[in-house]
């Protein structure tokens, strides 16, 4: 089932984003989810809630969502019909205290992981209602024909879980992906994006589900893949189910 118009793949390919404003689950899902999500915040002890990555690896009632039918019929018009997960990650900012995301591309810190970046794509699936206030994604659009910007060092403690930051972006032209809870939205690997600090009395939570094209290799595997849908056109890939 395709799940997204002409007009929405279409405008993925020149912006390098797509909002989805359907849920992608049912209720009943979503609040399973949202269950399963808030077993991880409490557990998470002294760990920050927007470090709680690849929570898959170690509880696999993820992957029913991760590998399910509504998302891969989301992704599929975009990477084509053979599909690979890569990754997944739990980011909540907590309420007045969320750390900044500076400019960044994923591709630049993924440069030794993937044979080829041009069809991975990853959907942000909103747990929360997520706004500018409490410090939505944003990208500027169509940066996503590079995917290797010159960046500068920051300092210590000045974001999460970053190091470095594109300089010079220009924010005048940035396309702030507000989303309800259990919309999504999907954005190409290589287009410059990030998140301000969250200012408002709000979580805002969401969870990336990481996927590429399988004629692409995965060439350090630091954690388990699955194929999703179709084959591995590579031939190379080490999928756990296959």
């Amino acid at each position: 089932m395709n799940r997204l118009t002409d007009n929405d793949i279409k405008g993925y390919r020149r912006d390098g984003y797509h909002r989805f404003t359907e849920q992608v689950f049912a209720k009943e899902r979503m609040d399973r989810l949202g269950e399963i999500f808030e077993e991880h915040v409490s557990a998470a002890g002294t760990k920050r809630t927007d470090e709680l990555d690849t929570p898959h690896i170690e509880d696999d009632r993820l992957l029913e969502f991760l590998l399910a039918g509504e998302v891969a019929d989301l992704v599929e018009p975009l990477i084509g019909p053979d599909i690979g997960l890569f990754s997944s990650h739990f980011i909540a900012k907590e309420p007045r205290a969320g750390r900044p995301t500076p400019w960044h591309e994923d591709s630049a810190y993924w440069q030794s992981r993937f044979s080829d970046f041009s069809r991975i794509v990853t959907v942000w699936l909103a747990l929360d209602d997520v706004d500018q206030e409490n410090g939505c994604m944003a990208v500027i659009p169509g940066t996503h024909d590079n995917g290797f910007s010159a960046y500068r060092t920051l300092a210590d403690g000045d974001s999460y879980t970053f190091e470095k930051e594109i300089a010079g972006v220009d924010e005048s032209s940035a396309s702030y992906l507000e989303l309800k809870r259990g919309q999504a939205s999907l954005h190409d690997s290589r287009i410059i994006h990030g998140a301000k600090t969250n200012t408002s009395p709000r979580r805002r939570a969401g969870y990336t589900m990481r996927y590429f094209d399988t004629s692409a290799r995965v060439l350090r595997q630091e954690f388990p893949v699955w194929l999703v849908r179709g084959v591995d056109k590579d031939g190379g890939n080490d999928f756990v189910n296959c």
